[in-house]
């Protein structure tokens, strides 16, 4: 199943330029995934190509109109013909981890708004039935940058998009913990060697070895993750 994902943004540019890149680039050329964005402003009706305002309430910043975006959501639904899944970037959302991106990697229709300014109109969520998505407790100057995190998290997990699937099992998060630590070429490296298991051939005892690193790891550094 091909899987659609529509970016609609102020600046597409960077989304294009994101699709025409590395495993998505690759992804899209296997025709696994597509990836279109949508410059914002293309649906104003005004000649100025408005598509943000001063927040009712007052205060700073200013605030993305609800109509351009509605117009662009519905625009898209009507050339696909498709009940999309709406995700929009917002600080103000649900964290996005590995267990949403598997979840939204088996969908057929993504469409991803991307935030801007002080967030957008609230009646955009409520209309477009949009869930609203952070990629982690912090700012960014606009949501295209989550947006491509969250497009490329998906990406990857769809089958025949890496060469090598296993290596999935192998990522942090996977297994709701972090990886172990891995090693390759040279043997010793400033005196540190590889640990003796990795290069034993033992096959059993590598894959104990790594739950054990991975696990010690998680303790150390997220443990909230092993709360879980």
């Amino acid at each position: 199943m091909k899987l659609r994902i529509d970016i609609i943004t102020l600046f597409p540019e960077l989304i294009r330029c994101f699709a025409d890149t590395a495993i998505v680039k690759k992804a899209r050329e296997r025709d696994l995934v597509s990836i279109k964005a949508y410059n914002l402003r293309a649906f104003s009706s005004d000649r100025y190509r408005t598509v943000d305002d001063y927040p009712f309430g007052g205060g700073p910043g200013m605030v993305l109109k609800p109509e351009p975006i509605y117009r662009a959501v519905e625009f898209i639904k009507g050339i696909t013909h498709s009940r999309p899944r709406v995700l929009i970037t917002s600080p103000q959302g649900k964290v996005f981890n590995q267990s949403l991106a598997e979840s939204l990697s088996r969908c057929s229709h993504l469409i991803l708004i991307c935030g801007r300014y002080q967030g957008i109109d609230q009646r955009v969520v409520e209309l477009c039935q949009g869930e609203e998505i952070s990629v982690g407790d912090y700012i960014v100057s606009g949501g295209e940058l989550p947006a491509m995190i969250i497009a490329e998290a998906i990406t990857r997990l769809i089958p025949e998009v890496l060469g090598d699937e296993e290596s999935i099992h192998f990522d942090s998060f996977y297994d709701g913990i972090l990886g172990p630590p891995q090693y390759t070429r040279p043997r010793i490296f400033k005196g540190i060697e590889v640990p003796e298991v990795l290069t034993s051939g033992n096959h059993s005892l590598i894959k104990d070895w790594r739950h054990k690193e991975a696990l010690r790891k998680t303790r150390l550094i997220r443990p909230d993750l092993l709360d879980k």
